[in-house]
């Protein structure tokens, strides 16, 4: 598989037809994609304003793919400071590993942003190089006001899950504790939405701002 600075370049490449450097930047993100694929495509679409015909502002890829090597590089940054921290406590005969895993180690089905697997429109509102840094900082020992994921301050949002109940922030659905009954099963209902309709950015206009239509009731 190619690498991630490839597909990049594709992205940037004018000389390709649209749809070529639109499938770079999807390639782009099963490499990294902080919120997951869907939720972190969705979020391109709105922070770099990517119309829903592409030859109405072509540079819009570029914006997207811009705004995701940018948090990738503070990721990787940080991948490779945690990768020597493991090698130093191996070698002192510290192996097991800390809990709760760094962010990017999470399992997508066990972690707090479970919800924006089952809802992609739920996803925290920050551009992603401010996602990353907040992570960074929580991994740190740093301490963050509001839900760790987005910032938010407001209360959060009971939410039964058939087995218990858990607490999802009002804004992004990040869930600080899995539920008590400790099953898997998603923590939020899952979104009525189509994944080809956000791929064709249905929820954009050619304006580059988002489609108030589409679809009713959701942002």
């Amino acid at each position: 598989m190619s690498s991630f600075l490839t597909h990049r370049a594709r992205v940037h490449d004018a000389r390709l037809p649209l749809h070529r450097r639109h499938s770079a930047l999807r390639t782009c993100l099963t490499v990294f994609a902080p919120y997951g694929l869907r939720a972190t495509y969705h979020h391109l679409t709105l922070s770099a304003r990517i119309p829903r015909h592409l030859r109405a502002d072509p540079e819009a890829l570029v914006r997207a793919v811009e705004e995701l090597h940018e948090a990738r590089v503070l990721w990787l940054a940080r991948a490779e400071e945690y990768a020597a921290q493991r090698r130093a406590e191996k070698r002192s005969g510290r192996r097991a590993v800390p809990n709760p895993r760094p962010w990017w180690l999470r399992s997508p089905w066990d972690g707090p942003a479970r919800a924006w697997y089952d809802d992609p429109l739920r996803h925290p509102p920050l551009l992603l190089t401010e996602y990353v840094r907040r992570q960074n900082a929580l991994l740190d020992g740093a301490e963050l006001p509001g839900c760790p994921a987005c910032g938010n301050e407001g209360q959060p949002e009971p939410h039964s899950t058939g087995h218990g109940r858990v607490e999802l922030c009002g804004r992004c659905a990040w869930a600080p504790a899995p539920c008590p009954c400790g099953r898997r099963h998603p923590s939020v209902s899952a979104a009525a939405y189509s994944w080809k309709a956000i791929w064709r950015r249905a929820h954009m206009g050619d304006d580059g701002m988002p489609n108030p239509h589409w679809p009713a009731g959701r942002r």
